[in-house]
């Protein structure tokens, strides 16, 4: 991804009425874009009017970047995001992320949808981001690096910020939230996990699987941001269970988590700037 189109795609966004620099970014995922609805924009700029912007073409994902305030907080929140399995290529990946940063973002809070493959950690619950397993074959950062944003070789120790998830912790208690935590185990998808493959995941550490948040969060540690990872447990994976999941079953169970992910937000950057 060039530089021009970087710029390009930021000025397209600045130079829209009613944009104020954003501190903190956030990503929202499949059902998920409820929870933003306590934001308050004073933007609404829909991905295809963003140069270069990749669309996203998944059910539930509405394809637009709202700036605005939440809990006093300078907010940009992308709601809905693209993925490798709709065909981008890594260098369009890349962009979302590195706009946000570019415009000002300090963090980025990554929602995800996800599957459990640990027992102690049921549908209908959050969970916590401690780190990752990507198995994917191809990284986001494929190809020349764009050195201005970030070096060749960076280092994924504590890629999700050990002081952000104390700060979302201390929020979910003071709510009476229960949050999981554990480690994120990338599936490339479109289809689901077989039965065998999610056996192999428990087997090498992991405690949830998703098909988005492990190649954020390396785009986003590349360009400087720190990162919070809070998967919405929306299924337990295949063979754990008698069901099948689904992409209906995701959306449903994202959608009736909504509302604790808005409350956990709205308290979180409520306390932002508190000794973590």
């Amino acid at each position: 991804m060039s530089d021009a189109l970087l710029d390009t795609a930021v000025a397209a966004i600045q130079g829209r009425a009613g944009f104020r620099k954003p501190r903190i970014g956030i990503v929202a995922g499949s059902g998920l874009g409820p929870a933003l609805a306590a934001l308050t924009p004073s933007l609404a700029m829909a991905y295809r009017d963003i140069p270069g912007f990749p669309e996203s073409t998944v059910a539930g994902h509405a394809g637009q970047i709202l700036v605005g305030d939440w809990g006093g907080r300078a907010v940009a929140a992308l709601s809905g995001r693209s993925h490798g399995y709709e065909g981008h290529a890594p260098a369009a990946l890349r962009l979302p992320l590195r706009v946000l940063r570019r415009l000002g973002c300090e963090a980025v809070i990554l929602l995800s949808s996800v599957g459990s493959i640990n027992p102690e950690i049921r549908p209908g619950r959050l969970a916590l981001v401690s780190d990752q397993i990507m198995l994917a074959g191809v990284n986001p950062l494929t190809g020349a690096n764009a050195d201005a944003i970030g070096p060749r070789f960076p280092s994924m120790v504590d890629a999700y910020a050990p002081a952000l998830r104390m700060r979302a912790k201390k929020a979910a208690a003071s709510l009476g939230l229960s949050l999981g935590e554990g480690v994120m185990l990338h599936h490339p998808g479109p289809s689901f996990e077989t039965p065998a493959e999610i056996r192999a995941y428990r087997l090498l550490g992991g405690d949830l699987v998703g098909m988005s948040m492990a190649p954020e969060t390396i785009v986003a540690r590349h360009c400087g941001l720190d990162v919070l990872g809070i998967g919405a447990v929306t299924n337990m994976g295949a063979g754990l269970t008698r069901d099948a999941p689904s992409h209906a079953e995701t959306l449903s169970m994202a959608r009736a988590m909504a509302e604790d992910v808005a409350r956990l937000l709205g308290r979180l950057l409520e306390q932002w700037d508190a000794p973590a």
